[in-house]
């Protein structure tokens, strides 16, 4: 044998050996259980292992951020350290972040795995973070725990190609009527983020409370701010806070959508100022749940003041496009001065820059086509009047979208006043096709509020929320031809071990195959 075939040879046993070396681990990406499920799944049976020399490649300084966000995830139960690095090199392991005007969709990404490498391309930075949401839950479970996790981080190949169905999708929480501290709406803010919502909706005053310091008028907080339903303390964010968590929000592409919610449930503001009142008349705190019974006087000049200096002041640290003014359950305002106000508190608005969004009743206004419409009721008459005004609407049915109506008459939490909202009932329906005589074009998405008459901690939300904020967020990226609860059963129910590695307070529904 001469030495040319001999040195070929050689080669050849050093290749195959090194290859032997190389584990092979066949997984299926199709079988991936992934919420909000993605447009297009390419699977090619093998897998991609995350190691302790895997770096994160980033191609652009406008991706660092989301950039440390994974680093930070990664790191508690891998205990990898992931060092971020700006070059278009990469190595065997490391996960690449990347731009493309490929991809068409602001929000859309891809996601392409190999058995060498992860690619996370976006057209924008909003993008690649929503496919590092699928990477996340790509990676075993174990992911979410707090400590170091001995096991191989195993990914399955192949392709991921993804864009979400509406440019809104959100959920709301009550800190008025409970008061919820900024470590703990940032948490909510991380529940949003993991399932690629997108707007989060901060209901910030009501008659139980007034939760938002407005440097002109002080006495909202001092006073306003301190009780909350059942009597117990409330509380209030300084601008600073609010701030941090507008912030907080924005580095997960999260908009913050503030609500002042006028000319009602505004109790908390007559406590306050008396000038607010009819001849000034001194109200007392009140921390009951009736609604309706409250409205601020309209044909003062005082009123308009304070409005224009609470939207003022809000909006000014408030970079998001939107500015929600409630204008529901106006019980004791004359129809004509309900009309009358809304028009003005629209014009206030829009003098600071913003677009108005309120609860669907403000459509009996004179409400402008850049006005969004709220739906809500059970009755869709005020619907259908948005739409004859060319406003858009957003879908928050209450009696499939509320998070705070109980699943079932013994759910210890909630209330009823819309019936019942089980698992499959938060799932089965369509935004688009919800209310007869309104298409899709009239539509900007959907928003799941949550209530918060009845919870009084974390624990109490997260039972409500979950596990039916993923089929919200399903219903809100997810391609209508995809949203089938025979399938979503099943990946819901695949959920479970990392709902219990996040330590999550979740409701078992019955009507999901969870393991156990």
């Amino acid at each position: 044998m001469n030495k040319a075939i001999t040195k070929i040879l050689l080669i050849c046993i050093i290749a195959i050996g090194w290859i032997g070396c190389k584990k092979r681990v066949p997984m299926d990406l199709s079988q991936s259980n992934l919420i909000p499920i993605p447009n297009e799944i390419i699977a090619d049976g093998y897998s991609f292992e995350l190691i302790n020399s895997s770096r994160i490649i980033i191609t652009s300084p406008s991706l660092r951020n989301n950039a440390i966000l994974l680093q930070k995830q990664i790191h508690p139960a891998t205990g990898f350290a992931l060092p971020i690095v700006e070059q278009n090199k990469n190595k065997d392991g490391d996960i690449v972040l990347s731009l493309s005007d490929k991809i068409t969709n602001k929000e859309g990404y891809q996601l392409k795995i190999t058995e060498n490498n992860i690619h996370i391309i976006g057209k924008t930075s909003s993008g690649v973070f929503y496919g590092i949401q699928t990477l996340r839950q790509l990676l075993p479970p174990t992911i979410e725990k707090k400590i170091i996790q001995n096991i191989e981080w195993r990914i399955p190949t192949g392709t991921i190609n993804d864009a979400p169905r509406y440019i809104y999708r959100g959920a709301m929480l009550d800190v008025a009527r409970h008061f919820f501290t900024v470590k703990e709406v940032k948490e909510y803010i991380d529940y949003l983020a993991t399932y690629k919502m997108n707007y989060f909706h901060i209901h910030l005053t009501d008659d139980q409370g007034w939760r938002i310091e407005i440097k002109s008028w002080p006495n909202l907080t001092k006073i306003g701010g301190q009780t909350e339903v059942g009597g117990t303390p409330g509380g209030y964010y300084t601008q600073e806070q609010y701030k941090d968590i507008v912030k907080y929000a924005a580095l997960r592409n999260i908009t913050v959508v503030p609500e002042f919610d006028i000319p009602g449930h505004i109790h908390a503001a007559l406590v306050s100022y008396k000038e607010l009142n009819p001849n000034n008349e001194k109200k007392e705190h009140y921390t009951g749940t009736k609604v309706g019974f409250s409205t601020l006087t309209i044909n003062k000049d005082t009123t308009y003041k304070f409005v224009d200096d609470v939207i003022g002041e809000i909006a000014a640290i408030t970079p998001g496009e939107y500015f929600h003014i409630g204008g529901d359950e106006t019980h004791v305002t004359s129809k004509e001065d309900y009309k009358y106000f809304i028009k003005r508190a629209q014009k206030i608005v829009t003098s600071h820059n913003k677009k108005m969004i309120g609860w669907a009743d403000i459509a009996e206004a004179d409400i402008s086509p850049n006005t969004i419409a709220q739906f809500w009721k059970v009755e869709t008459h005020s619907a259908k009047l948005a739409i004859e005004k060319k406003a858009k609407l957003l879908m928050s049915p209450a009696a499939k979208a509320y998070m705070d109506i109980q699943y079932d008459s013994i759910c210890p939490l909630g209330l009823h006043w819309a019936g019942y909202t089980e698992v499959d009932d938060a799932y089965q329906w369509d935004p688009d096709t919800f209310l007869p005589n309104i298409n899709k074009d009239d539509i900007i998405g959907i928003e799941a509020p949550l209530w918060s008459e009845t919870m009084k901690s974390m624990d109490d939300v997260q039972y409500m929320i979950f596990p039916r904020l993923l089929g919200y967020a399903e219903i809100g990226w997810s391609t209508k031809g995809q949203q089938k609860w025979e399938s979503y059963k099943h990946r819901l129910a695949a959920q479970q071990e990392r709902f219990e590695a996040m330590e999550l307070n979740y409701y078992a529904s019955p009507e999901v195959p969870w393991k156990d």
